[in-house]
């Protein structure tokens, strides 16, 4: 019956991409957004069930992305249903929405290099990890994360706050170019991207060659390409932020021929990047995995305990 059922449903879903496309394409990213967000938000259930992630840092830190990347999925695509119904709104409702995706958006690559230097600090520094390992640090880690995210966030309400006319009155079609009112602002939000991914990736880099070098035992083996897979969906963290400067490129084109592409870099610039990236790596861990599928079946009431992997 489910298959039967799964089966009508790509068959609809199929027509309508082909005979209405528009209404269709909004349609497959609603259901593609549904399916992620249902199973970020069961995974997230999944660590909140189970004690043993509860007090572990690196799970701890997993669970924080995973709420980021669900967060910035649902935000992202009610700013693809406003562009796509060209609904008008107060231009500080959409000057804050766009930056709550910014702010999010960078939230995730500090995350990865919290669970790098996590993973550092088991294998190349194992005496201190109980030490540095704990709920204090963990909050502070979370804090930081959060603080620095904000900063572009906060540069960009402050002047558009103090310069800005259309701030507390005016009313626009809710974009991300309603940020840029100058083009010093775009400048200074590219080269901004660019200073903190470096930063980013030289961080993750110079934890995966310590570990490397500390790298003789299996255990250590398992956390080097625990950082290595880190550097990958900092990779595509890095498309996300590739965006708007795509779209930017694309608005040369017609304006049918400028939707469609814009389509398909949303869908894969913008969505499956943020959603396969925490998916891959919580699958990929067995402790996570089985217990995730167990709630996942709905057949087991009483999952068997986690096996912590490193």
């Amino acid at each position: 019956l489910l298959n039967s059922v799964l089966t009508l449903l790509f068959i609809s879903l199929f027509e309508l991409c082909v005979y209405k496309p528009l209404i269709g394409r909004q349609v497959l990213v609603q259901v593609l957004t549904g399916v992620f967000l249902y199973v970020n938000i069961l995974m997230i259930f999944t660590f909140f069930k189970k004690e043993a992630f509860r007090t572990d840092t690196r799970y701890i830190l997993f669970a924080h992305m995973l709420l980021v990347d669900s967060s910035l999925l649902a935000t992202t695509d009610l700013a693809l249903l406003l562009i796509y119904f060209q609904c008008i709104m107060p231009y500080i409702a959409c000057m804050v929405l766009n930056l709550l995706m910014i702010w999010l958006e960078f939230c995730t690559p500090l995350t990865l290099v919290a669970m790098c230097l996590e993973r550092y600090v088991a294998i190349c520094k194992p005496l201190r990890y109980d030490a540095i390992s704990t709920p204090r640090t963990r909050l502070i880690v979370i804090v930081v994360i959060w603080l620095l995210s904000s900063v572009n966030f906060l540069i960009e309400i402050f002047f558009s706050a103090v310069s800005d006319p259309y701030f507390l009155t005016g009313h626009v079609y809710c974009t991300r170019e309603q940020l840029f009112v100058a083009k010093w602002q775009y400048d200074m939000c590219q080269g901004f991207n660019s200073f903190f991914f470096v930063t980013v990736g030289i961080t993750i880099i110079y934890t995966y060659g310590g570990i490397m070098v500390a790298a003789r035992s299996i255990k250590a083996q398992k956390a080097s390409r625990t950082v290595l897979l880190h550097l990958i969906q900092l990779g595509l963290c890095l498309t996300s932020f590739l965006y708007g400067t795509i779209e930017r490129a694309l608005a040369v084109f017609s304006s049918s021929l400028f939707i469609n592409l814009r389509y398909l870099n949303f869908l894969f610039i913008l969505l499956l990047p943020r959603c396969l990236s925490p998916l891959i790596y919580g699958l990929r861990d067995e402790s996570v995995r089985s217990v995730f599928f167990c709630y996942l079946r709905c057949t087991c009431l009483h999952p068997p305990p986690p096996r912590f992997l490193s």
